[in-house]
């Protein structure tokens, strides 16, 4: 594999991901604040192009695999939000930092951390083994905007 091979916007063709359109804030925020080299990513929920995917429980509504497919949607419009917060390339990332990721999870699901993988199993596709290994929180909550199956925000280095 060369270097080239290794940026993100040739891993993503490489791997036949398209990006979504960035989802337009429900509420008072930014899809993203950048501060220095930093780049604050806004939660982002299971919604493709302004349709919700997952809505619901997982445990309830969905099973685990539902919910993991669910975190990869959030992880795709955090990617294209990203995207658009470095001016159309991804090839400035440094560092995914962190994710923070919250599961719709009905009250005895016990593998919140399994959904989240979806998100994370991602960043490491698109970013490869240098950038995409991140920290990372995941909780179950109560409920989600618009009633999301999950929900995944994000910190990134950038150059």
């Amino acid at each position: 594999m060369t270097l080239l091979d290794r940026a993100p916007e040739r891993r993503l063709v490489n791997l036949g991901i398209t990006l979504p359109e960035v989802p337009v804030p429900i509420a008072n925020f930014q899809p993203f604040r950048r501060h220095g080299d930093l780049v604050y990513l806004a939660g982002q929920t299971c919604e493709w192009n302004g349709r919700m995917v997952y809505a619901g429980k997982v445990g309830r509504d969905h099973d685990l695999e539902t919910g993991q497919k669910a975190a990869r949607i959030c992880g795709l419009n955090l990617i294209a939000a990203l995207r658009l917060a470095l001016g159309g390339s991804l090839d400035r990332v440094a560092a995914c930092l962190r994710l923070g990721g919250f599961v719709n999870a009905d009250s005895e699901f016990a593998y919140v951390p399994q959904v989240i993988n979806g998100a994370s199993d991602l960043m490491a596709e698109v970013f490869g083994p240098e950038i995409g290994p991140h920290a990372r929180t995941a909780v179950g909550v109560a409920t989600l905007p618009q009633n999301a199956a999950v929900e995944v925000d994000a910190i990134f280095a950038v150059r």
